[in-house]
């Protein structure tokens, strides 16, 4: 490449010299191939999805998110009926359709979990074939973004459970091990979960747990958002640990009492926005939720839902759990 002398360029006028090096910086650049011009096209999928997938024993929730990584890279995250939000190291997307496959989490067999979907009508559509090859059918809408243009004003608390009945409660599918024993809520060992008979959007929720050592339970709120509650001692907080929102939030700080002794969460809800304390230290601090967690009761995340206690995994003991919901507008 030829150069133009210093003693001319000093004598050239500014604008003229701008023009010229500006053109040769434009000549440096490497000119976008046809793959990252793919990528522009993919812009209609970027964004996160909730899909409804209909399964063998009915429908299921699942979540899938879509980002671009440079020019040329499609990768997301997804979370099916079970487990935590998993990276998706590349996520096709040519001529409306998408494709990806990411590595079984939990399951028993080896075989990548596979989707493909089409894109039509600002719609996903699909299968989703899971590692034993069973292949299930979804539909994926756009997750709405649960904006609040103003503060939440509080209506009177409403207790959920009083330390004497169950009457706010009902089980989910399965065989319930709770009961009350001795002013707690107790669940004996794994069985169902238990939810509220009363939905809600926007909260704020105080309950006390107990776990025994390995206990396993959480709190799911509006019935799509576990709160982990798990013995993990002296671990590092981690997004799958006490005080996380499920695999997408990490407490920032370890402050578990351990197990057979009495702990409080006080946990507020607005939009997809939360805030955790957990024994009395604020963990969370207003941070976005991006989508549902693993075990979620369905995807529609725009409509109230629940408060549901999981209890198909280790026995764990709840108390003095009260709601404090915010009014509709």
């Amino acid at each position: 490449m030829s150069h133009t002398p210093l003693f001319l360029l000093r004598s050239l006028s500014g604008a003229f010299v701008r023009t010229l090096m500006a053109g040769t910086m434009l000549a440096a650049m490497p000119l976008l191939d046809s793959s990252a011009l793919r990528a522009q096209a993919a812009a209609p999928i970027i964004g996160r999805w909730d899909l409804t997938v209909q399964g063998a024993n009915g429908p299921y929730p699942s979540w899938l998110e879509v980002s671009q990584s440079g020019v040329r890279t499609l990768v997301g995250r997804f979370v099916g009926s079970g487990g935590s939000a998993r990276p998706i190291a590349k996520v096709e997307f040519v001529n409306n359709t998408m494709r990806f496959a990411i590595p079984p989490q939990w399951d028993a067999e080896s075989n990548d979990l596979r989707v493909e979907g089409a894109f039509a009508d600002d719609r996903l559509t699909g299968t989703l074939t899971t590692p034993r090859g069973d292949v299930h059918r979804f539909v994926a809408v756009r997750a709405p973004l649960l904006r609040r243009t103003s503060a939440p004003v509080w209506a009177a608390p409403i207790v959920l459970f009083n330390g004497k009945t169950m009457d706010a409660w009902a089980p989910l599918a399965g065989t319930s091990q709770w009961s009350v024993v001795d002013g707690v809520l107790t669940n004996r060992r794994s069985g169902a979960n238990l939810a509220t008979k009363q939905h809600f959007t926007d909260f704020k929720l105080h309950l006390e747990f107990r776990y025994p050592k390995g206990g396993n339970s959480g709190v799911y709120l509006r019935g799509r958002y576990e709160v982990q509650v798990e013995d993990n001692g002296d671990l590092e907080p981690s997004p799958v640990h006490l005080g996380g929102i499920y695999g997408f939030l990490t407490a920032n700080e370890n402050v578990s009492k351990g197990p057979g002794v009495w702990q409080t969460y006080d946990i507020t809800l607005i939009g997809r926005r939360v805030t955790v304390v957990l024994n009395g230290k604020t963990v969370i601090a207003d941070q976005t939720i991006p989508g549902i967690t693993g075990g979620a009761l369905d995807s529609n995340e725009g409509a109230p839902g629940p408060i549901y206690l999981q209890g198909d995994h280790t026995a764990v003991e709840y108390r003095n759990i009260v709601i404090t919901p915010a009014k509709t507008p």
